[in-house]
């Protein structure tokens, strides 16, 4: 073979073996959210579009799931890639615990989020003014699978109810739960999101009816006593969604984005680092998204260990964990 001949066989090598390197690294992910009336499902598309421009070759998707437990189910059976999840429920899971006894799921957390707050959601002509006004009413507590339901039950033991045999039950998602208000074929739901929730949104926006929002700080204490300390009290400010002039005292709960501990370190340092470092133009999907900062990436807070890819880039950017 000629030397030209030689230098064209070679440069066509070389072209195939980093076109073949290229189809190699392209990876598409899935990121397990929760419903469309929700925080998750809109951030998790901004988050994929940002990846897919920062990080060229790998893409990733928004599924819309049940929520917190279903997430976590479908990383235990390799159905996702890439989680958003309630802290309280994937302790659950870590543990194997609660809905999770058919075996502990190997989560790892890669970043904490934002802390989600528990909306319990009525109209002013429900008659309803304090939980506990909830027995004998028609109540959504959240959709199966849910962190929100997981969340609901806790805090209505806690009020001292049964949630069987006290209110009339519903499992609706949120905008579901929403449309069911204003239809008035429930009382009040449940719902835990970050702010604001435009399920919620919706309902406060509508003509004809005044929104309220229904204090449930004072069951928190109970709620930790029991289910440990990954509650917190938080507030709703006034002005959250339209109309409303009263704010609420309410519980809250850290979100993480987790994904299984055989996830390679160097994809889940990516995520890592694209997740913190891109908060801002995720923050034009939601405003949620500007409260995902350093200073919260807190061993305690995440509740379930870290995946040493996320490690890395804390430890590279100084970021204290413990």
């Amino acid at each position: 073979m000629t030397t030209r001949r030689l230098i064209l066989a070679a440069t066509a090598a070389l072209a195939l073996g980093a076109g073949f390197a290229v189809a190699q690294q392209a990876k598409q992910l899935t990121i397990a959210t929760g419903g469309t009336g929700g925080v998750y499902y809109p951030l998790a598309g901004g988050f994929g579009a940002i990846l897919a421009k920062e990080a060229p070759g790998l893409t990733a998707t928004a599924e819309v799931t049940g929520g917190s437990v279903d997430n976590l189910k479908l990383l235990q059976a390799a159905k996702s890639d890439v989680i958003f999840t309630q802290v309280d429920t994937a302790v659950d899971a870590m543990n194997g615990v609660e809905k999770f006894t058919g075996g502990k799921v190997p989560a790892r957390a890669l970043t904490v989020m934002y802390s989600n707050i528990m909306q319990v959601v009525t109209l002013e002509s429900s008659g309803i003014t304090k939980f506990e006004d909830l027995k004998g009413k028609r109540v959504s507590t959240g959709s199966p699978g849910s962190g929100t339901e997981i969340m609901a039950f806790r805090l209505i033991e806690a009020a001292g109810l049964d949630k069987d045999k006290d209110m009339k039950r519903e499992r609706l998602g949120a905008a579901e739960s929403a449309n069911a208000l204003k239809d008035n074929k429930v009382d009040a739901f449940f719902f835990v999101a970050g702010l604001p929730t435009s399920a919620i949104t919706d309902v406060a926006a509508s003509p004809g009816m005044k929104m309220k929002l229904i204090d449930h700080d004072h069951l928190v204490d109970k709620v930790k006593a029991k289910f440990g300390p990954v509650y917190s009290v938080g507030a709703i400010p006034a002005g959250t969604y339209p109309n409303q002039t009263t704010g609420a005292k309410i519980a809250a709960v850290w979100n993480i984005m987790a994904v299984h501990e055989k996830m390679t370190d160097e994809l889940a340092y990516t995520l890592t680092k694209t997740m913190l470092e891109k908060v801002e133009d995720l923050g034009k999907v939601h405003k949620e998204a500007l409260n995902i900062k350093a200073a919260n990436q807190k061993s305690g807070n995440a509740g379930i260990p870290w995946h040493p890819g996320a490690l890395k880039y804390f430890k590279e950017k100084g970021i204290a964990v413990e």
